[in-house]
């Protein structure tokens, strides 16, 4: 059994799926504190995601020694453009989503999946996967529209968006894991979990 480092929904119906026997805890931290502090230090989207993986993880293990400990997390940054590179956030409220959405429409954006395991408080195994993704030029009322619909929903997700719902509605093309997106390299972290026998290789 692992112990997951989070209390997403997304990642524990992933886990749950693919039968990963595990118990979820939430690590208790401040995520935006923690995001404030390690982007001050010059992180990147893609060592951001790593570190605050890590970070959960390591938070949940003080508390469960010998178990095997994931976390995870995920980062959103725009390709293309004078503001290649930058950065985007869970939407603060509704106003903030739009914003969010009129910025990714018609453009690419690169997520960031990490995941990292710890065992008494060290990581013995990380994986970053990186999805590119086109989103298809957005209207006004569609904006509008989705978030009516799926507002108390994708509110909570990087990007305002969840591919498993409504959310795939937003693309004209994705390149990378479905996995990935959710939340979750899952497959990598499959292999990884045979080796050390938690799942019959």
């Amino acid at each position: 059994m692992i112990v997951l480092a989070s209390q997403s929904a997304s990642r524990r119906a992933l886990l749950s799926a693919a039968q990963v026997p595990f118990e979820a805890l939430s690590p208790g931290v401040d995520e935006e504190a923690a995001k404030e502090a390690l982007r001050a230090d010059g992180l990147d989207a893609r060592a951001l995601a790593d570190a605050l993986a890590e970070l959960k993880a390591r938070k949940v293990s003080r508390r469960v020694p010998g178990a095997l400990v994931l976390g995870c997390d995920q980062t959103l940054s725009l390709d293309g453009g004078e503001d290649r590179g930058v950065m985007i956030d869970k939407a603060v409220d509704r106003a903030d989503a739009e914003r969010i959405l009129r910025l990714l429409s018609g453009r690419v954006h690169h997520l960031h999946s990490a995941a990292v395991i710890v065992l008494n408080g060290e990581p013995i195994w990380r994986h970053i996967e990186r999805v590119r993704m086109t989103v298809r030029p957005l209207s006004e009322p569609f904006i509008a529209s989705y978030l009516d619909g799926d507002w108390d929903e994708c509110r909570w997700c990087v990007g305002c968006y969840r591919i498993e719902g409504p959310g795939a509605q937003l693309f004209a093309k994705v390149e990378g894991s479905q996995f990935a997106i959710q939340g979750l390299p899952l497959l990598p972290l499959l292999d990884f979990l045979r080796v050390r026998g938690v799942l019959t290789a």
